[in-house]
C-alpha cells in the first residue's frame, strides 16, 4: 500500500510536467513540415495568404498557420485535344494538340484559377483557331514548327498571370475531312503529270540543243580543214609561182612531165596482167616529158 500511494503522489507531482512535454511534443510536430522535392505547399494565416513552403524543411505557426494547398511542380500534359478551324482559304480542318505545362508561382494559379487543366485547353483551343485562320491550308502543313512555336508564344501570354509555365506546345495531327482530301490528291496527280510534262520537254529541249550544237562543231571543223587546205594550195601555187619566176617556163614543164611519168607508174601497178589503153595525144605529150626528164637528168 506505501509503494502504491508513493507512485500516485509521484504521479499527481509531474503530470503538470508530463501535460508540458506532451504539448511541447505536439507543438514541434504542428510547427514543422517537411514539404517533397515535387511539391510546394500554401500556408494560409486565419484564411490568408500567410507562404509558399519550399522543398525541405519548413516551420509555421501551429494552430494559427495550416497548409491550405499541396501544389505538384512535376511537368504536366493536357490530354490530347481536337478542335475545328478553318483556314484563310476557307478549309475546314480537324487540328489535334497536346500542351505540357508545369506550375511555378502556386499561390497565383489557387487563388486566380479554379480549373488549371481547363482552363489551359479553353485558351489553346481559341489561339489555335485564331492563327490557322490567318494561314492557308498549304502554309498550314509546310509551317507547322513555325505555327507550333507562335501558339506556344501565345499560350505563355495568356497563361502568365496565373502562374503557369507552358514548357511544351505540340500540334499531333492536321486532319482534312473526305471531299478535301480527294480533291487535294487530284491536285496532286495534276501537278505530278505537269512536271512529268515539263521534263519530257526540257529532255526535248536539250536534245536539240545539243544536235545543233553537235553540227555546228562539224560545221565549224570542216570549215577550218577547208581553210587548211586551201591555205596549203594557196602556198603550193605560190611556191610554184616562186619557181617558174626563178627558172622559167621550163621548171614548170619539168614538174608536169615528172608528174605524168609518176602517174604512168601507178596504172600499171596492180595484181595480174593489166592492158592501159593511151591516147596518141597522151603518147607525144609523155614524150615531151621523157626529154625534159632526160635533160634534167
Amino acid at each position: 500500500m506505501d509503494i502504491e500511494q508513493l507512485l500516485i503522489d509521484a504521479l499527481e507531482n509531474n503530470l503538470a510536467w508530463l501535460l508540458l512535454a506532451a504539448m511541447v511534443v505536439i507543438l514541434i510536430v504542428k510547427a514543422v513540415k517537411i514539404v517533397p522535392q515535387s511539391e510546394q505547399h500554401v500556408v494560409e494565416r486565419f484564411g490568408r495568404l500567410r507562404s509558399v513552403l519550399g522543398p525541405g524543411i519548413n516551420m509555421i505557426v501551429p494552430f494559427i498557420d495550416k497548409i491550405a494547398h499541396k501544389i505538384s511542380i512535376l511537368e504536366r500534359q493536357l490530354p490530347t485535344a481536337s478542335q475545328d478551324a478553318i483556314t484563310r482559304d476557307n478549309v475546314l480542318v480537324q487540328v489535334d494538340t497536346s500542351v505540357f505545362y508545369r506550375i511555378t508561382e502556386p499561390e497565383k494559379t489557387v487563388y486566380r484559377i479554379r480549373d488549371v487543366d481547363n482552363a489551359i485547353s479553353t485558351t489553346v483551343a481559341g489561339i489555335v483557331r485564331a492563327e490557322i485562320g490567318k494561314m492557308d491550308l498549304d502554309e498550314v502543313q509546310a509551317n507547322r514548327s513555325q505555327l507550333i512555336t507562335t501558339i506556344k508564344s501565345s499560350v505563355e501570354d495568356a497563361v502568365d498571370d496565373w502562374g503557369i509555365e507552358v514548357t511544351r506546345a505540340e500540334i499531333l495531327d492536321v486532319n482534312l475531312d473526305a471531299a478535301t482530301r480527294a480533291a487535294m490528291m487530284q491536285q496532286l496527280n495534276a501537278e505530278r503529270a505537269r512536271r512529268a510534262q515539263v521534263t519530257e520537254a526540257e529532255g526535248s529541249k536539250r536534245a536539240v540543243e545539243l544536235a545543233a550544237d553537235a553540227e555546228l562543231y562539224a560545221s565549224e571543223q570542216t570549215a577550218k580543214a577547208r581553210r587548211v587546205l586551201a591555205e596549203a594550195e594557196a602556198y603550193a601555187t605560190q611556191v610554184v609561182a616562186t619557181a617558174i619566176n626563178e627558172n622559167g617556163l621550163e621548171a614548170a614543164q619539168y614538174q608536169i612531165a615528172l608528174k605524168q611519168v609518176e602517174a604512168m607508174g601507178t596504172l600499171g601497178k596492180g595484181d595480174g596482167n593489166q592492158t592501159v589503153f593511151v591516147p596518141a595525144q597522151a603518147l607525144e605529150a609523155f614524150g615531151d616529158a621523157f626529154k625534159l626528164l632526160k635533160g634534167r637528168g
